[in-house]
């Protein structure tokens, strides 16, 4: 079937693993920063970049034989910016904790340096389809990072998992510590090279 052929395929699932956007092209680093201290609110921003990346590129891939050259950037935009706003909403009305957690960082994925490269190298010179696909690949590549980092900051740096407690009682009474490191900004960096060097390391191909 052309819906599952195998450049549809590579679309959907090359982000997964050997084009991830964060460990293999080091994009979308500045929110792996900031939105992964606990997990909650790094699944919500993955699912959020996910929705967006995907809508836009179809959105971008529909219009973009009529869109001026000269003012491509422009209407990329103005459709980045309407789904982001829509995303906004529905956080509000439906998950406003997580979206007072998320501050102003929901806002700025209208400058997430993913969405806008998959707009200008992909969506720009493919059809629907494919463009659909890849924002879907490249947004849950996008999420998987910022999952495993938010879920290793939030164990080791707060005992919890989606704010409940998970490390027992008896680790603390024993003299365990949660590591206070883990919530500051920094180590999301270094868990990110971590990733990394993980990735690389099982990936041959990439070195």
């Amino acid at each position: 079937m052309a819906l599952l052929s195998k450049a549809n395929q590579e679309a959907l699932v090359g982000p997964l693993n050997l084009n991830n956007p964060v460990v293999v092209q080091v994009l979308g680093i500045c929110s792996a920063l900031a939105v992964t201290a606990q997990l909650e609110p790094a699944i919500v921003m993955g699912l959020s970049v996910t929705i967006i990346t995907a809508f836009s590129n179809l959105i971008i891939s529909l219009i973009r034989n009529s869109i001026p050259n000269r003012i491509r950037i422009i209407v990329q935009l103005v459709v980045v910016a309407a789904l982001v706003t829509i995303v906004s909403q529905v956080l509000k009305a439906f998950a406003y904790d997580v979206s007072v957690q998320l501050s102003v960082y929901v806002g700025l994925i209208i400058t997430n340096c993913i969405l806008m490269g998959r707009l200008e190298a992909f969506a720009m010179m493919n059809k629907p389809w494919p463009s659909f696909l890849d924002g879907i690949g490249n947004g849950i590549g996008y999420a998987i990072i910022l999952v495993i980092v938010g879920f290793v900051r939030e164990l080791l740096g707060s005992g919890t998992l989606f704010g409940f407690q998970v490390v027992p009682d008896w680790c603390y009474e024993h003299g365990y510590m949660n590591n206070g490191m883990m919530t500051m900004p920094a180590m999301s960096l270094i868990i990110v090279g971590c990733v990394i060097w993980a990735h690389r390391a099982y990936n041959k191909e990439l070195q």
